[in-house]
């Protein structure tokens, strides 16, 4: 693995331009419209990259994007992968791995979720707090390797608190709604059932989804700085669960687009690494 995330970095090396970023953004489904706001962009597709998985999922774009957010460097990752996809948490989170050999120290997440939470609203945007690790398959199980982070590595900071503090200033200057609270992940593919929703709020969930949690677990291993988001595309409130499919959630995700990329571009543009 570790000749694989030095080849793969050392490719991504060669086809960059100007300098290499410190911050990342992964943008999850229907989300990838930050990619607008980026400029001088320079795309490399996955497909090109050596070791790179290629992600199944519709709206999912493939490519590695490097430009200017916000007055800052940074790299997007337009498209992730997904355990239900079929790939083992080591390809999940590959591209975490990369970017830590590249540099990036700064790692920005947004998903979307289901809501469990009484409070939330469809196209509410959380910011993360903390999550729950409910996939059958943990990204750290094996051998440790020294180089990419210690054995047992800390998580009770998983969600960077003085981020999350940056970002709510920012939602209050501009008059944004949001929500705080617990993400957690799952496997997929399927939508919960209403048994399960009222099981994951229970537990102390107030969102749910089938990303993000490997990839973060990942990055704090090897001693990056976390920030995410969920948009709520859908409810499992109790006694309100709304039937949900993919486009639903395609289509509340690109709704709350302009508020989530509003916050995201400014807490970039702020960010003191």
């Amino acid at each position: 693995m570790l000749e694989q995330i030095r080849q793969t970095a050392d490719y991504v090396r060669s086809r960059v331009e100007g300098e290499m970023p410190k911050t990342a953004i992964i943008l999850g489904t229907g989300l990838g419209a930050l990619v607008d706001h980026i400029e001088n962009k320079q795309f490399i597709p996955y497909t090109d990259i050596p070791n790179f998985p290629l992600s199944t999922v519709e709206g999912h774009s493939g490519n590695l994007i490097f430009g200017t957010l916000g007055g800052k460097r940074v790299m997007g990752m337009q498209g992730r992968f997904h355990y239900y996809e079929g790939y083992d948490m080591k390809q999940v989170t590959f591209p975490v791995r990369v970017m830590k050999a590249l540099g990036i120290s700064t790692l920005f997440v947004s998903n979307a979720a289901g809501g469990m939470n009484p409070a939330f609203e469809i196209g509410d945007i959380m910011i993360i707090t903390d999550h729950i690790n409910l996939f059958p398959e943990h990204p750290l199980r094996g051998k440790n390797f020294p180089e990419l982070g210690t054995r047992f590595p800390d998580m009770s900071d998983a969600y960077s608190s003085r981020l999350i503090k940056q970002a709510l200033k920012i939602a209050e200057e501009k008059g944004i709604r949001v929500m705080q609270g617990v993400y957690i992940g799952t496997q997929g593919p399927t939508f919960e059932t209403p048994a399960e929703y009222r099981y994951f709020h229970r537990i102390g969930g107030d969102a749910v989804g089938m990303s993000t949690v490997p990839e973060v677990i990942v990055a704090r291993h090897g001693g990056m700085e976390v920030f995410g988001v969920s948009v709520i595309t859908d409810l499992g409130v109790e006694g309100v669960v709304e039937v949900a499919t993919h486009e639903d959630v395609q289509r509340a995700a690109e709704a709350a687009q302009p508020r989530m990329m509003e916050i995201m571009r400014e807490l970039v543009s702020r960010f003191e690494e």
